[in-house]
């Protein structure tokens, strides 16, 4: 299964100076770890966002958003996003913020 090399680099420039950020081969796609923990990911031409339990709920109910499905049973706590929600750097770097304030609320591994 191939990932979107383009939305992958996105998601690198966004990522550069954020410490602890490292790239793992996973779930057919491609995760970006923060910490230890993943934070987003790269499934085909959509990104999956890992944002908690928490805010799942008003973020599944945001335009292109949809659960994460991947086993066949919905994720609570992580999301797809359709390419048309992240077409700008913008966009897409909110949806990475969602990511990113999920995973602060972790312990480092």
């Amino acid at each position: 299964m191939a990932i979107d090399e383009t939305l992958a680099e996105r998601v690198r420039e966004i990522l550069v100076r954020k410490r602890g950020t490292e790239e793992k081969r996973m779930f057919g796609g491609l995760a970006f770890m923060v910490d230890g923990h993943m934070c987003v990911g790269i499934i085909q031409d959509e990104l999956m966002v890992r944002v908690g339990p928490d805010a799942y709920d008003s973020a599944i109910k945001l335009k292109h958003a949809r659960p994460m499905d991947f086993t066949g049973k919905p994720m609570k706590g992580m999301l797809y996003v359709a390419p048309a929600g992240l077409k700008t750097k913008a966009a897409l770097g909110k949806w990475i913020d969602r990511g990113l304030a999920f995973v602060k609320t972790l312990p480092p591994k």
